[in-house]
């Protein structure tokens, strides 16, 4: 009887009728469990997390101006949001090369610990040095997060499914940040709470929170694809099984769909190393990616990071009323991806990445034309970046979701890391201070320019997406890399 063939699977031969053989085939076939929405549920509370304390963080920037608070000028309120993303960027890589090395599942669990130190910090700070360590912690923890969550999300959930869960999980950061918006009312709040109070306790709730989150991620496994590759074949098996004895119950003794067949995976650790696997086999991936962050970034940073500050500025808003015109921003942001992430599984990934940014930078590019004009109040400033975002934040979302399915899974971390620091340090650390200092010289027409210039970076993205987006809606993720 001839020798059965090997599936290589990342680099490793797995031989014969081994259950591993079909582990990633097996994930993919399962129905949606209760098991799946506590994993859902325990990750994106991460990002819930993420957008609470980045929401609250810039709606008592116009606060910490006063001499009763840190007395910052808005120039340094700009430099600890980019210290912040310098944060993120450093944490990214970090902790993306450790998640590939490691696990997702220890890593996410170091990177929640360095969220809460950093809002202790922050709540705890006396003056810009201080803040600016808690805001640096803060971001190293959650740009750790974005490279282990994104890997566990997109290895653990099925198939057909896996585009709407992502951007779900990474659109939850929005309903952080619409719970920060209502928060910083009551906090920043003097009838409630004296002026160097309120926004102490914003931060220092978040550290709180984080006590909560860490009992949530014990429920999440750590990812069978992972354990696969790094030969604990057992491990992934059992934590198969528990998937499928739940899903066979849930349908009532009724036995799965068959797998399909297992998809061999070109095997990335024989290459020349993860770098050059980025420069060389997956160019056209890479050049994909980094157009994609740097193009969300640089939106995202430079307006949510300084949003309090235009209202106040430009508008006449009360410190302590900017959280009313955060909230519907920020539920706009939520909605979008959860009415538009089925779309990526149904239309398709690359049509949907062109039409979303595209649409976004044709909204932006009208905004900063009504901003320039002085045709817009609060209110209606506050509509239009509703409308910009619906789609900007659906887009960002499919950023992610791109950035973790279309790279191999033993260089995933690195490869979001990657990109996400690359993406940040242009629009993330760039985008805050800049807009700061336009913000600070009062001049409509400069920070109009700022907007037509991230209207542009969007729609080159969406022209890029057309050209090079991956096809990858209903496919293993061993397909896609094969």
């Amino acid at each position: 009887m001839p020798r059965e063939k090997p599936v290589v699977y990342s680099g490793r031969a797995v031989i014969g009728t081994s259950p591993a053989r079909g582990i990633p085939a097996r994930l993919d076939r399962l129905p949606w469990t209760a098991r799946h929405l506590k994993l859902v549920v325990a990750l994106g509370v991460g990002w819930v997390l993420d957008g609470l304390q980045v929401t609250i963080a810039g709606a008592i920037g116009p606060v910490l101006q006063y001499v009763p608070t840190l007395a910052l000028t808005p120039g340094e309120i700009g430099m600890s949001a980019s210290a912040y993303v310098a944060g993120a960027v450093a944490g990214a890589m970090l902790f993306g090369a450790l998640a590939d090395c490691f696990g997702r599942r220890r890593i996410f669990y170091v990177t929640l610990l360095f969220c809460m130190a950093g809002m202790v910090v922050s709540a705890l700070a006396l003056g810009l040095g201080s803040f600016v360590v808690g805001r640096v912690l803060t971001g190293a923890g959650i740009g750790g997060e974005y490279a282990a969550i994104n890997s566990a999300v997109d290895e653990l959930m099925p198939a057909r499914l896996r585009g709407r869960i992502n951007l779900a999980v990474n659109g939850s950061y929005w309903l952080g940040a619409a719970l920060g918006a209502a928060a910083s009312v009551f906090l920043l709040d003097t009838r409630w709470f004296p002026i160097d109070v309120g926004w102490r306790l914003g931060f220092a709730g978040g550290g709180i929170l984080g006590l909560y989150v860490l009992t949530l991620r014990r429920s999440v496994p750590e990812s069978p694809r992972w354990l696969l590759l790094h030969g604990r074949d057992e491990e992934a098996e059992a934590i198969v099984r528990d998937f499928e004895r739940e899903a066979v119950a849930r349908q009532r003794g009724r036995p799965l769909e068959a797998p399909a067949a297992p998809a061999p995976v070109l095997p990335a650790r024989q290459t020349i190393g993860r770098i050059g696997l980025l420069l060389g086999r997956y160019r056209r991936r890479s050049l994909l990616v980094l157009t994609l962050m740097v193009a969300q970034a640089f939106l995202f940073n430079a307006v949510f990071f300084t949003y309090g500050l235009v209202l106040s500025r430009f508008y006449g808003i009360a410190d302590r009323a900017t959280g009313r015109y955060l909230l519907p921003f920020c539920l706009s942001n939520l909605v979008g991806p959860l009415l538009l992430g089925p779309l990526f599984d149904r239309i398709g990934r690359r049509r949907m990445l062109a039409v979303t940014y595209g649409l976004a930078g044709l909204l932006l590019a009208v905004t900063a034309g009504l901003f320039l004009g002085g045709w817009l109040s609060a209110e209606s400033q506050t509509g239009c970046w509703m409308a910009v975002f619906f789609f900007a934040s659906t887009a960002a979302s499919a950023a992610y979701l791109t950035a973790s399915e279309i790279f191999p899974l033993e260089i995933r971390g690195f490869a979001i890391a990657t990109f996400f620091a690359l993406g940040t340090l242009f629009g993330g650390v760039l985008g805050p201070a800049l807009y700061g200092r336009l913000i600070q010289n009062s001049a409509r027409s400069g920070l109009a320019e700022g907007y037509a210039a991230a209207a542009l970076l969007l729609l080159l993205a969406a022209a890029i997406a057309a050209r090079f987006g991956v096809d990858a809606e209903g496919r293993s993720l061993e397909s896609i890399n094969s």
